[in-house]
């Protein structure tokens, strides 16, 4: 039987041994190395291709590939279907359901901060408070001249500010106070709203951090007068905090609220009696008050004669900070998984 005599016998017995192969669910290995191993049969066609007559060995060579190309096409199917029933066999075997997620469920959870945030509006809202949305970056006439800071006012140096690169005009707001001003030039008196979001200063430490949250708190009305504004500090301050939270008021100067106070709770850490948190004195200052100045209301063309108002705003990550008993707010904000893990999502 000469060279081509062989081929052909050999692409007859692939053909039918490969239906036969196909039927079946035998592993495709032991197929692979009969039909090209080291020692299989095309290995030794080639083998005996040495000893062919040069005339002849340009066709034999030519059908001894096309032989053993399309062993290895009908190999890689076939190792495909195994690897395919394999997969399901382990399925069945281990009864995994395959359209489960590959990660195990986990329970989700809110920022300290965004959940602070979601129970002050509850809070707010169940008092009538509407929420409004106050723009980031900010003119210098809603952040500082409309609320009684013109230039080169003193109090502008109180707030170290983040001014937009290439302009003296826009500031990241370093309060959400600029929310009083779009509000009350677009609405009328009476207004009760209060007004969340994101604001920035210059100042890092164990209280206070350079991008820290705030809400703002503004009320319109006639005859509205410093016994409203106490009562609304209380009332958000024991729900927040708990019941027998304390309060107080100490005297300070605001120049978009006159007369102006700052808000003072009673330390959640040490209960009043004094730690590092609250520097040694028990109480823990939340944020600034008053009643609105009549020039902000002149610059929003409010008759300060027949309306009357306060204002007060304070931090939500601070709130966070004491409600949840954290010593540092810098905790907040340093991505610690096993922190905001603590805190389950909040349901009103």
């Amino acid at each position: 039987m000469d060279i081509l005599q062989k081929i052909a016998a050999l692409t007859h017995q692939f053909s039918e041994e490969s239906q036969a192969f196909s039927q079946g669910t035998a592993p495709t290995e032991p197929f692979r190395l009969r039909w090209l191993g080291k020692k299989g049969l095309i290995s030794e066609v080639f083998e005996e291709m040495k000893t062919v007559d040069v005339g002849v060995r340009p066709q034999a060579g030519k059908e001894i590939n096309v032989l053993r190309q399309g062993i290895e096409g009908f190999l890689r199917e076939a190792q495909q279907k195994e690897g395919e029933r394999r997969i399901h066999a382990a399925i069945e075997a281990r009864h995994v359901d395959p359209t489960l997620p590959v990660l195990p469920l986990t329970r989700g959870a809110l920022h300290p901060v965004t959940r602070m945030r979601h129970q002050l509006i509850d809070v707010f809202q169940r008092y009538g408070f509407s929420v409004y949305e106050g723009p980031e970056i900010e003119s210098d006439f809603y952040n500082f001249s409309a609320l009684n800071m013109p230039e080169e006012h003193s109090a502008r140096d109180m707030q170290d500010t983040f001014f937009v690169e290439g302009s003296h005009s826009l500031v990241l707001r370093t309060h959400t106070s600029n929310a009083q001003i779009h509000a009350m030039l677009q609405e009328k008196p009476p207004i009760r709203l209060i007004s969340p979001g994101k604001v920035f200063r210059v100042d890092s430490d164990a209280s206070h951090t350079p991008s820290f949250h705030q809400l703002e708190c503004l009320v319109v009305d006639r005859k509205i007068s410093m016994s409203h504004l106490k009562g609304m500090i209380d009332v958000f301050a024991q729900a927040i905090l708990g019941p027998t939270t304390k309060t107080r008021f100490r005297p300070s100067y605001f120049p978009f609220v006159e007369p102006g106070a700052e808000m003072d709770v009673a330390c959640t850490l040490c209960k009043g009696v004094g730690c590092q948190t609250c520097s040694h004195t028990g109480w823990l200052e939340i944020g600034g008050c008053g009643m609105v100045h009549p020039n902000v209301f002149e610059a929003v063309n409010y008759d300060s004669e027949e309306y009357t108002g306060f204002a007060f705003g304070f931090g939500i990550d601070r709130m966070a900070m004491l409600a949840y008993g954290l010593p540092d707010l810098r905790q907040l904000f340093e991505g610690d998984v096993a922190l905001h893990r603590q805190f389950p999502l909040y349901t009103a």
